[in-house]
């Protein structure tokens, strides 16, 4: 695999909240490139239209940028301020997603009912 191929690490709807990861990873030696910043920077407003801004590294650093990432990731909470728990594997690993299927879900994010993936067994949650 070429030096030069990339890794999508994560995505943020705005570049403001990359920059905690962002300095992170560089002050662990690992180099950052943030797809879209400049577009998003321009106009915040388009970030749902391409997908927001992404954070990605070099794949020979993926392993080492995804245990940084996975230390300190916010997990999903729940109403009471408490961790989600996946209800297929039990573990506290939920964040939120939302798949955007279809134009008017593509065009109005903010309509499509929020559900929560589970980063250890990927299991998707019904909406609620």
């Amino acid at each position: 695999m070429k030096h030069t191929e990339f890794f999508t690490l994560a995505t943020f709807e705005y570049v403001a909240d990359v920059q905690i990861l962002r300095g992170r990873l560089e002050s662990d030696g690992i180099r950052v490139f943030l797809r879209d910043e400049n577009t998003l920077n321009s106009d915040p407003m388009i970030s749902n239209a391409i997908g927001g801004v992404k954070l990605q590294v070099y794949y020979t650093d993926k392993e080492r940028a995804v245990d940084i990432y996975n230390d300190i990731r916010a997990y999903a909470v729940d109403d009471f301020g408490n961790l989600r728990t996946c209800p297929n594997c039990k573990a506290q690993r939920m964040e939120g997603y939302y798949n955007r299927k279809g134009l008017f879900y593509k065009l109005f994010p903010f309509f499509e009912k929020r559900k929560y993936k589970c980063l250890n067994c990927e299991f998707i949650t019904n909406p609620q």
